[in-house]
């Protein structure tokens, strides 16, 4: 089980702060390090799940329509979905937008 992110030290964390423990990925939350985030036109979305199966954060889920979007608060924006997108329905915007 991972710790709670208010536990943790800075001296305790692996070179280039990587977090090792595996399966902790709802254990943090790691939406706020990006500087883009993925937007998904949901009219030209084939509902493929090409995106889901490519995030490496685990971070796409099925909405209720059926297309896929990301979770923000996991995504840390690395565009991987946007660029495997069959269609090109997944555009990175910045965060700021």
């Amino acid at each position: 089980m991972a710790k709670p992110m208010e536990q943790i030290k800075w001296q305790e964390l692996e070179v280039g702060s990587v977090v090792v423990e595996v399966g902790n990925a709802k254990e943090y939350e790691t939406g706020t390090w990006r500087s883009e985030k993925p937007v998904v036109n949901k009219e030209q979305c084939i509902k493929c799940g090409v995106c889901w199966l490519f995030c490496p954060d685990g971070c796409i889920v099925k909405a209720p329509e059926g297309h896929f979007e990301a979770d923000l608060t996991y995504c840390k924006g690395c565009g991987i979905c946007a660029k495997e997108c069959p269609v090109g329905c997944i555009t990175m915007i910045s965060e700021e937008e």
